[in-house]
C-alpha cells in the first residue's frame, strides 16, 4: 500500500489527510483531523501526531510523499506562516518526520494541482464552453481574502504559478464604484484601494456596509443589527428580496466577474476559469446568473477571446487537502 500525505496548514487550524494510493493511481481518502495549529509550537511535532494518531488506519507504514499547502507564501522550499510563528522548511520536516519527499505550496496554488482531477459531485459548471487542454488555466477564490493562482501545462501535468493579484489596484467602472472606493479608502484609512477590498467574501460585507452608511444613517434596516457575519446575512436577505441586499450582491457579483475577466486576459487562460474559496458554493446559484458571466465577458473587441472560455466553481470544501494529494501523487511519478 502506498499512502500519501495531504496538509492544509492554516494560522487557525491544520488539516491533514492520508491517502491511500492504488496500482491504478486512483486515490482513496482513508483518514482525515483537524487540529488547532496554535496548539502546537512548530509543525514537525504535529506531523509526527498525525502519522501516530493515524496508525491504525495506516498499519503503522508511512508516506512515501506528502505536499503541505500552507498560509503564506513558499520560497526555495521555505514557508512562514502569516499569523503563526512557524518557520517551515522541507529537508527538515521530510527528516523529522521521516517522509522521503515533501514539498511545501501555498494553500491557494495547490488548488491548480486538483482541478484535472475533480469528480461531478466537487465542482459545478458556471458557464459552459470549449477549454484549450494546451493553455493555462486560472483559479481565482473569493473567501476572506481574494486569491488567484495559474496553471501551466507542462509535459508533467499543471504547475502551479502563485500570484498575488488580488492585491492589485481595484478599478471602479461605474458611479456606484467610484463613490464605493473613495468611502472605503476613508472608513478604513487606506492609501489605495485593493481589489480584495470589494472582490471577496470580506468585501460583500464593505459593500453593504457603504450602503447601509448612505441609505439607512439612523440604523433602521435588520442589516445594520447584524454583528457576527455580515456577508452571510447580506447574501440571505438578498435570497427573500431585501432591495438594499439585492443591490448589494449584484454590485459585488459584476466587479468579481469583470475582475475574473481581466485576470483571464492577462494569462490568456482559454484552458478555463475555476472559481474557488468560500463563495464558490455559498452563493453558487447566483454566480450562475447571467450577472456574472456579462460581467465576465464585457470586455469591448476582446469579448470573443473570452466567449469559448468555460467557467467552473469548485463546491468541495476539502479541495485544498484533496489538491494536496493530487501533487503528492504527481512527486512520486516525477521520482520514478
Amino acid at each position: 500500500m502506498t499512502l500519501l500525505l495531504a496538509g492544509d496548514i492554516g494560522g487557525t487550524k491544520t488539516l491533514l489527510s492520508l491517502y491511500r494510493l492504488d496500482a491504478a493511481g486512483q486515490l482513496s481518502l482513508l483518514c482525515s483531523r483537524r487540529y488547532g495549529s496554535a496548539d502546537w509550537p512548530d509543525l514537525a511535532p504535529l506531523l509526527s501526531r498525525f502519522l501516530e494518531d493515524s496508525r491504525s488506519e495506516s498499519g503503522g507504514e508511512g508516506p512515501a510523499a506528502a505536499t503541505l499547502a500552507v498560509a503564506g507564501p513558499v520560497q526555495q522550499g521555505r514557508a512562514r506562516l502569516t499569523n503563526l510563528p512557524w518557520q517551515l522548511e522541507e529537508g527538515h520536516l521530510a527528516a523529522a518526520c521521516g517522509i522521503p519527499r515533501l514539498e511545501l505550496v501555498n494553500d491557494f496554488a495547490v488548488l491548480i494541482y486538483g482541478l484535472p482531477h475533480l469528480g461531478t459531485d466537487q465542482r459545478a459548471t458556471i458557464r459552459a464552453g470549449q477549454p484549450d487542454a494546451s493553455a493555462p488555466r486560472l483559479v481565482v477564490g473569493a473567501g476572506t481574502g481574494l486569491g488567484v493562482a495559474y496553471g501551466i501545462p507542462t509535459a508533467l501535468g499543471l504547475q502551479a504559478v502563485a500570484s498575488e493579484a488580488g492585491h492589485a489596484e481595484f478599478a471602479a467602472c461605474t458611479a456606484a464604484e467610484w463613490q464605493l472606493r473613495q468611502w472605503l479608502i476613508e472608513d478604513l484609512a487606506l492609501e489605495r484601494l485593493s481589489i480584495e477590498r470589494v472582490v471577496s467574501g470580506t468585501g460583500l460585507g464593505h459593500v453593504a456596509r457603504w450602503q447601509l452608511r448612505n441609505e439607512h444613517p439612523a440604523g433602521d434596516h435588520p442589516l445594520c443589527r447584524e454583528q457576527s457575519d455580515l456577508p452571510a446575512a447580506v447574501a440571505a436577505a438578498a435570497a427573500t428580496g431585501d432591495p438594499l441586499a439585492r443591490r448589494a450582491l449584484e454590485l459585488w457579483l459584476t466587479a468579481y466577474g469583470r475582475v475574473c475577466g481581466d485576470l483571464t486576459l492577462a494569462g490568456l487562460c482559454r484552458g478555463g476559469v475555476w472559481l474557488a474559496g468560500g463563495t464558490a458554493g455559498k452563493l453558487l446559484g447566483e454566480l450562475q446568473g447571467s450577472l456574472f458571466s456579462m460581467a465576465f465577458l464585457a470586455k469591448g473587441r476582446l469579448r470573443a477571446a473570452l466567449e469559448p472560455i468555460p467557467i467552473t466553481a469548485v463546491t468541495d470544501p476539502e479541495i485544498g487537502t484533496f489538491s494536496a494529494a493530487c501533487r503528492a501523487r504527481m512527486l512520486l511519478a516525477a521520482d520514478g
